[in-house]
């Protein structure tokens, strides 16, 4: 069942070549994928919909790279407005219910709902809709995006740590946000209650921290180290870390990079 729910939260471009980065570090999966166009896909899901298992489904086969010339950054976001009827998602966060509310507020719409894909923070959709998907991601992949790079991404002390850099933000534009995430490589449950009781889900990408690393003002470059503290149980080959610039008022996704932990 696809559940809407009220919104209730408020929360130009340079190629590569122009831009040199100051630090080393491989890019992830691969040097051809690092030469397609970023895009950030963000699915808004539940283990408590029973809607939401074939938008899970839609989610892994574009985490395998399947459209050309597109390196498609997946995040798989689980809201916890679903919590209540039977099954507590163990993935989930108020936090990713905020920022979906906050997307439905900026992008006007009367209500948001399981299964929610959005795509470079600016066109949404039912996340099972394979035509829509198709048709917002090739939007997605035209027109030269903001560098962005994630190096040095490790696991020390009980954080996952990690450095951005990012190209100049176009004067265009007063400033963007920096957002630092890291989601596990592949998560599964065996659903006892609620509308998918009996089920076994998978899930690919999904965030565990979604915070920000600072804000890039117009006409400058960004370059820090960021920390996040993490579940010591986690294995760290099974992390993989995101970097996006975002307009502020969680706009435009400008660009954006991802990167596996090292142990």
């Amino acid at each position: 069942m696809i559940r809407a729910i009220s919104v209730i939260f408020l929360v130009a471009g340079l190629g590569w070549a122009a831009f040199g980065f100051m630090r080393g570090g491989s890019s992830w999966p691969s040097a051809e994928t690092s030469q397609r166009t970023p895009v950030v896909v963000e699915l808004f899901t539940s283990e408590g919909c029973s809607s939401c298992p074939p938008a899970d489904l839609l989610l892994q086969k574009f985490d395998t790279q399947p459209i050309s010339g597109a390196q498609l950054i997946v995040l798989s976001e689980h809201v916890d407005y679903w919590n209540h009827i039977g099954w507590t998602d163990p993935y989930s966060s108020a936090a990713y219910s905020e920022r979906q509310s906050a997307y439905g507020r900026r992008l006007r719409l009367e209500s948001v709902y399981t299964p929610q894909m959005i795509v470079d923070g600016t066109e949404e959709f039912v996340g099972s809709d394979s035509s829509e998907a198709q048709t917002a991601l090739k939007h997605a992949t035209v027109g030269a995006k903001l560098p962005v790079r994630v190096s040095e991404a490790r696991v020390e002390g009980g954080s996952v740590k990690a450095h951005i850099e990012t190209g100049p933000l176009p004067e265009s534009l007063n400033k963007a946000e920096v957002v630092f995430v890291v989601a596990l490589n592949r998560a599964e449950s065996q659903v006892t209650h609620g509308e998918n009781s009996g089920k076994r889900l998978t899930h690919v990408a999904v965030v565990r921290s979604l915070s920000k690393a600072g804000l890039v003002e117009h006409g400058e470059a960004f370059s820090r180290d960021v920390a996040v503290k993490m579940d010591k149980n986690i294995d760290p080959s099974q992390l993989r870390v995101i970097a996006f610039v975002q307009e502020a008022g969680q706009g435009k996704i400008l660009g954006s990079a991802l990167e596996k932990v090292s142990r």
